[in-house]
């Protein structure tokens, strides 16, 4: 085997091991990690939160997350706000 032909396999051995690395601790123990999605939707679900996907308008978006940046909360948090608001009148 030629040496080019030796590296050009150790390469792909090693891309292959890279790609059987789990993603989740792949820069250091749970880096990131937002936890479990099954675990997050219980405790949504217990806190008695239901997903509702909506299509809005970007610059409605963009105020929305502005002020939700300006509050200091979550865009959710904001969205019920102005939803109760809305629906308050």
């Amino acid at each position: 085997m030629k040496r080019t032909d030796l590296d050009k396999h150790q390469g792909k051995k090693l891309v292959g091991a890279m790609k059987r690395e789990p993603q989740s601790d792949r820069y250091g123990a749970n880096a990131g990690a937002v936890g479990d999605k099954r675990e997050q939707r219980e405790k949504e679900k217990a806190a008695g939160l239901v997903p509702f996907a909506v299509k809005l308008p970007q610059d409605l978006v963009a105020s929305m997350q502005a002020l939700a940046k300006e509050r200091g909360v979550s865009l959710n948090e904001v969205a019920e706000s102005l939803l109760r608001k809305g629906l308050d009148k």
